[in-house]
């Protein structure tokens, strides 16, 4: 099992290699930038370390 990457929206590290060998380039992480730049994020509330 993959280390999740990021708890607001469920990615897994896995799902992160598999968006880039599919599009060359990683969609999800772009997803994850914008939406914390946005106040998307609640990273504080469901990632156990609290980030």
């Amino acid at each position: 099992m993959s280390e999740k990457i990021c708890y607001c929206f469920d990615y897994s590290e896995d799902d992160i290699v598999k968006d880039i060998e599919k599009n060359g380039k990683s969609a999800i992480m772009e997803r994850i930038m914008t939406e914390k730049k946005e106040g998307g994020c609640q990273c504080a509330i469901k990632n156990p370390k609290g980030r």
